[in-house]
């Protein structure tokens, strides 16, 4: 018996064999239906319908508790109007009360009021609201809130003869079915975000992979060897000096490929610490190392499909390249602690600053894996010998630089076209982006938003006075060495001058240069330092 309409629990009594078979049956099905290759929302409703049976043919429902809010999932035998709802539980006496409980609470009639399942009930079955008894429980995983499960009817009692049970075990199946549909929703919507995420890179990728500025002799002979080999799946090595653009390259040769509408993985193998390159390109399974928590996809998996673009390939430690040789001639790829082995539709473009037949001669490439990528070799060509294209890439970026900076107007003067191709560009079109974008910053700060770039503005060495005409036609300064070779002695001697300051520690001579120590290592092995 209840005073004041609160809340009962009734004790669990033995259940006839008959009605114990039942139970068995419904309990099964409803386990069953977990399993079932189903919607989410078809699920829940035989979930509820078996349910249902069990306890009486009574009204139920199931809502998901989120944000301090009950929104109802499915329901049997209440109003339409039930669907679309939610309900904040503080408002709510019974489902309260409901909530605060793991086990089975009875209201056996309308005592308690108001209650938000009245006129739900009413207009679905009929009766008055003092009539209306219900039954319920919250849905619990250890300690986090899920949900509620809830049965309604008419008849005051209704739910007396219910086995407690019974129902905590169709209880603990909608507990495992919301959280399931939690795991599932927070799978899609992972992925939802990911492949949002894909689609931005891809569209960036495409949107940098235009055409290549210039219309130099070298750039229109490396536009048509880029028509050639792109629609092919030949692996292509790219060669060139430093901040030639062979990245840009790479994007331009796949997005003009058959893949271009899947991934392009980038790879800098230089900035791969040798104990975490073969992880990092092939993947690793669980326990394969300490910190390996989980089994990972490498590179090579994440590109499958598509491209592989592996920059720096010179930097790769021979350790790694047998695997990687395997890897580019049978596309079989074995995660790292795993004995078995996967097949990978990859298209391969690697590159170098480096001549790997000297790199092959000297022991530091291996033979086979060198005539494996340079199966169609494209050179891509130093700024000094693209003639004009200097004037085409300095106004593409000061186009940039401009709309960087929020100016109104930049342009070159005269004088300052004539100073950016009298200079060598050891640096290539990376450093042409680099010196314009120093220079527009630099006037800007002096000069306002709407100006011209004078010579003064650029800090790129004055070409030489006396016989600079005839000896920059060959690329030689009046005392008869190449601007090249005399900007790597100023580097040489200042890098040497560093270290010396330093007592040759090459972090802290890398971080008073200003430049990343992976570039000091390598810029010294160029120079013939190390």
């Amino acid at each position: 018996m209840t005073q004041f309409g609160m809340p009962t629990m009734n004790p669990a009594s033995p259940l006839p064999l008959s009605a114990a078979g039942q139970t068995a049956e419904a309990v099964r099905e409803a386990v069953l239906n977990l399993t079932a290759n189903l919607p989410m929302a078809e699920r829940h409703r035989r979930f509820l319908e078996l349910f249902s049976a069990a306890i009486g043919n009574a009204s139920c429902a199931l809502l998901r508790y989120q944000d301090g809010i009950l929104v109802p999932v499915a329901t049997r035998g209440l109003s339409p109007e039930m669907v679309g709802r939610t309900f904040k539980p503080g408002d709510h006496r019974r489902l309260d009360a409901f909530l605060r409980a793991r086990f089975p609470v009875r209201f056996p009639d309308g005592g308690v009021r108001p209650d938000v399942y009245d006129t739900l009930i009413r207009k679905q079955l009929g009766g008055t609201a003092a009539d209306h008894s219900c039954i319920g429980c919250g849905l619990y995983n250890e300690e986090t809130l899920l949900g509620l499960l809830r049965a309604d009817a008419v008849e005051p009692g209704a739910f007396r003869p219910v086995d407690d049970t019974l129902f905590r075990m169709f209880a603990a199946i909608a507990a495992v079915s919301l959280r399931y549909e939690n795991f599932i929703e927070t799978l899609e919507n992972l992925a939802r975000h990911r492949g949002l995420v894909n689609t931005e890179l891809v569209n960036e990728v495409l949107q940098r992979a235009g055409p290549l500025l210039g219309e130099s002799p070298a750039t229109r002979t490396l536009n048509r060897e880029i028509d050639i080999v792109a629609r092919s799946h030949l692996t292509v090595l790219l060669t060139g000096e430093t901040g030639v653009g062979k990245e840009v390259v790479a994007r331009i040769i796949h997005s003009r490929s058959l893949r271009s509408e899947q991934p392009l993985v980038y790879v800098n193998c230089a900035a791969l610490p040798e104990s975490l390159a073969e992880s990092e390109l092939f993947g690793h399974v669980r326990g394969a190392f300490t910190g390996a928590g989980a089994d990972r996809a490498g590179k090579f998996e994440l590109a499958h499909g598509g491209t592989l673009f592996l920059d720096e390939i010179g930097e790769l430690p021979l350790s790694i390249q047998a695997k990687l040789l395997r890897a580019v001639q049978f596309g079989e790829i074995q995660r790292l602690g795993s004995d078995r082995s996967h097949h990978t539709d990859v298209r391969f473009l690697a590159a170098t600053n480096r001549r790997l037949e000297d790199e092959v001669h000297a022991n530091r490439f291996r033979a086979d894996l060198y005539h494996r990528l340079s199966m169609y070799p494209v050179h891509v060509p130093a700024l000094r010998e693209r003639g004009d294209d200097v004037a085409v890439l300095a106004n593409h970026f000061l186009d940039q630089a401009r709309v960087r900076l929020g100016l109104r107007r930049v342009d070159l003067a005269p004088a300052t076209l004539r100073r950016l191709k009298a200079y060598d560009w050891p640096g290539n079109v990376r450093e042409l982006e680099h010196v314009i974008l120093r220079a527009t910053l630099r006037a800007a700060s002096l000069r306002g938003d709407s100006l011209a770039l004078e010579p003064e503005d650029l800090d790129v060495p004055r070409p030489e006075v006396k016989g600079a005409t005839d000896n920059n036609r060959s690329g030689k300064t009046q005392h008869g060495h190449s601007l090249v070779r005399a900007v790597d002695e100023l580097q040489r001697e200042r890098i040497t001058a560093m270290l010396n300051d330093c007592n040759h520690n090459w972090s802290e001579a890398a971080r008073r240069l200003g430049i990343d120590r992976g570039n000091l290592h390598r810029l010294a092995k160029r120079l013939g330092m190390k």
